[in-house]
């Protein structure tokens, strides 16, 4: 056992990080940019991992990886597209040994809550001998302002073939990188498994109604048919994997199996999640729903 795993979490200080920037793969994304944002607030030195940084990283380029690992001292793994993918927990496996040989250690994993390729990749890199730290997911409450939700709002209608009655505990990026940048920056963290969620079950129909009173605007949740969305995707000219991905996550994830709350949040930081009409309301200012 390392000595930091037998530290209280009370005693904790950004202090005794080890010196050494810390690799935040996936630095544009909507966790990790947020992430990288909290470190360097925080005074600690950060590298992207990104393919346009100074030394780029591309989960489809192995060999990229060694380098943005270099004297790195912990590392945010936010893979791409997703750890539901067929030989994801293959590429954590051999991100986690590049790690470990470049001698970073504190290494946290954004996992996915309710799928099984993603805890198979979680328990590869629980397997891998680094100080690990897992932060499983619900889904996001910024796919409605900053990813796929957003071009059908503006719209007035969020057609998703998901079921009226399935309720989702939508999680804040903003708790989601909070609690990373905890298990980055100090110790009493490794070893952990946080399941996040926000405080409350909603179904679809209920998240589109505080997007709608947050933004004054009349919206609409209307459930279709996966072949419909898939047909309305493709018609959009989305691509054929990202079609296959999104299908899957609403196939496999969105059918209930999630309608219930951790306490992730209250765990890592010793405060409540952030609650989704919160999110809405503070999302609104920014006007990501205009029309």
């Amino acid at each position: 056992m390392h000595n930091h795993q037998l530290t209280h979490p009370a005693a904790a200080t950004q202090a005794e990080t080890a010196p050494g920037p810390i690799l935040v793969v996936g630095a544009t994304g909507k966790t990790g940019r947020r992430v990288a944002a909290r470190l360097q607030a925080l005074g600690l030195p950060v590298r992207a991992g990104s393919r346009g940084a100074d030394r780029p990283f591309d989960w489809e380029d192995p060999a990229t990886w060694a380098t943005a690992l270099a004297g790195t001292s912990a590392a945010y793994i936010a893979f791409a597209p997703d750890l539901a993918v067929p030989g994801a927990p293959a590429a954590i496996d051999a991100f986690a040994r590049t790690a470990l040989d470049a001698g970073c250690r504190r290494l946290v994993l954004l996992s996915g809550r309710g799928e099984p390729e993603a805890q198979a990749a979680e328990r590869v890199l629980q397997e891998s001998g680094a100080d690990w730290t897992v932060v499983r997911c619900s889904w996001f409450c910024q796919n409605f302002d900053e990813s796929v939700f957003r071009e059908p709002l503006l719209g007035g209608v969020l057609a998703l073939p998901v079921a009226p009655d399935v309720r989702e505990p939508f999680v804040d990026a903003d708790d989601i990188a909070d609690v990373a940048v905890a298990a980055l920056s100090q110790d009493g963290h490794a070893g952990r498994v946080y399941e996040l969620t926000g405080p409350r079950l909603l179904t679809f129909a209920e998240a589109v109604g505080e997007v709608a009173r947050a933004c004054g605007r009349d919206l609409e949740f209307v459930p279709i048919t996966l072949d419909a969305f898939a047909a309305g995707l493709a018609a959009d000219g989305t691509p054929a994997e990202v079609i296959a991905l999104l299908g899957y996550l609403f196939t496999e994830v969105l059918d209930g199996r999630n309608a219930s709350l951790a306490d992730g949040v209250q765990r890592a930081l010793g405060r409540p999640p952030r609650d989704f009409a919160d999110y809405a309301q503070a999302a609104a200012a920014a006007g990501p729903w205009d029309v």
